[in-house]
Protein backbone atom coordinates (compact mmCIF):
# COMPACT_ATOMS: atom_id res chain seq x y z
CA UNK A 1 0.00 0.00 0.00
CA UNK A 2 1.42 3.32 -1.20
CA UNK A 3 1.11 6.17 1.82
CA UNK A 4 1.96 9.37 1.32
CA UNK A 5 1.50 11.75 4.87
CA UNK A 6 0.56 15.41 4.26
CA UNK A 7 3.22 18.04 5.79
CA UNK A 8 2.75 21.24 7.12
CA UNK A 9 1.21 23.69 4.41
CA UNK A 10 1.68 21.55 1.83
CA UNK A 11 -1.10 21.99 -1.22
CA UNK A 12 -3.42 19.07 -2.28
CA UNK A 13 -1.89 19.60 -5.85
CA UNK A 14 1.69 18.80 -4.79
CA UNK A 15 0.16 16.34 -2.26
CA UNK A 16 -1.63 14.65 -5.38
CA UNK A 17 1.77 14.61 -7.42
CA UNK A 18 3.75 13.53 -4.86
CA UNK A 19 1.72 10.61 -4.27
CA UNK A 20 1.79 10.03 -8.23
CA UNK A 21 5.15 9.71 -8.63
CA UNK A 22 4.99 7.31 -5.37
CA UNK A 23 2.88 4.76 -6.87
CA UNK A 24 4.40 5.38 -10.70
CA UNK A 25 8.09 4.73 -8.80
CA UNK A 26 6.51 1.09 -6.89
CA UNK A 27 5.06 0.03 -10.06
CA UNK A 28 1.36 -0.25 -8.65
CA UNK A 29 -0.34 0.81 -11.71
CA UNK A 30 1.47 -1.93 -13.91
CA UNK A 31 0.81 -4.61 -11.31
CA UNK A 32 -3.16 -3.57 -11.47
CA UNK A 33 -3.05 -3.43 -15.35
CA UNK A 34 -1.31 -7.11 -15.08
CA UNK A 35 -3.65 -8.41 -12.64
CA UNK A 36 -7.05 -7.09 -13.97
CA UNK A 37 -8.13 -10.39 -16.20
CA UNK A 38 -6.23 -13.65 -15.48
CA UNK A 39 -3.52 -15.05 -17.28
CA UNK A 40 -3.13 -19.05 -17.93
CA UNK A 41 0.29 -19.97 -16.43
CA UNK A 42 1.04 -21.39 -20.34
CA UNK A 43 0.62 -17.99 -21.31
CA UNK A 44 2.91 -16.84 -18.04
CA UNK A 45 5.73 -18.47 -19.29
CA UNK A 46 5.52 -17.85 -22.46
CA UNK A 47 5.38 -14.07 -21.37
CA UNK A 48 8.94 -14.80 -19.10
CA UNK A 49 10.63 -16.68 -21.82
CA UNK A 50 9.82 -14.11 -24.59
CA UNK A 51 11.51 -11.47 -22.11
CA UNK A 52 14.54 -13.33 -21.31
CA UNK A 53 15.00 -13.88 -25.23
CA UNK A 54 14.60 -9.91 -25.93
CA UNK A 55 17.13 -9.32 -22.97
CA UNK A 56 20.12 -11.96 -24.01
CA UNK A 57 19.37 -10.64 -27.81
CA UNK A 58 19.55 -6.72 -26.28
CA UNK A 59 22.44 -8.09 -24.40
CA UNK A 60 24.33 -9.40 -27.21
CA UNK A 61 23.97 -6.70 -29.64
CA UNK A 62 25.35 -4.81 -26.75
CA UNK A 63 28.27 -6.92 -26.43
CA UNK A 64 29.39 -6.66 -30.21
CA UNK A 65 28.79 -2.88 -29.88
CA UNK A 66 31.50 -3.04 -27.71
CA UNK A 67 33.95 -5.51 -29.15
CA UNK A 68 33.75 -3.32 -32.47
CA UNK A 69 34.94 -0.43 -30.59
Amino acid sequence: MTRVSVEEGEGFDSLLRRFNRKVQSDRVLSEVRRRRFFEKPSVIRKRKKAAKLRKSRRQTRRDQRSNLQ
